[in-house]
């Protein structure tokens, strides 16, 4: 009797052992799943980022290509122009002298310098005096 005493006791043990088990990997599948869910949530946000700094990236680098070429252009605009400036300075003989006028007022030169010097009237030696006077002696 003793030993169908013992035999139950171990089989309620065991039952006891086996619900607790059974428990515990139900509990830890669920949390897998939860933990699996949440996972699947943050790769789709990831890869939806990436996504979109892929094509960002794209964007920036068409830009990037755009901006090149037409910077291209403009240099090639701009290349002949300190040359026409020259020719049209050598052309006119008073745009000479006033050139002259801008240097010699950058130098300090005053009106009756500038009148003596270039040839310029009264008025057109103000005028260039308060053109181009250096802002510190204003």
């Amino acid at each position: 009797m003793l030993l169908i005493v013992a035999v139950v006791a171990l089989a309620i043990l065991w039952v006891g052992t086996l619900v607790i088990g059974l428990t515990y990997v139900k509990k830890q599948t669920r949390l897998a799943a939860q933990l699996a869910g949440r996972q699947a949530k943050r790769d789709a946000l990831i890869d939806h980022r990436f996504k979109e700094l892929v094509r960002l990236l794209g964007d920036y680098r068409g830009t990037s290509v755009k901006m090149g070429e037409e910077l291209h252009e403009m240099r090639a605009i701009l290349a002949p122009l300190p040359d026409k400036v020259s020719q049209l300075q050598q052309r006119d003989p008073v745009s000479l002298s006033f050139l002259q006028a801008e240097k010699l007022v950058g130098m300090g030169a005053t009106v009756d310098d500038l009148t003596q010097s270039c040839g310029l009237t009264q008025a057109e030696a103000e005028l260039m005096s308060k053109l181009h006077d250096s802002p510190r002696r204003r």
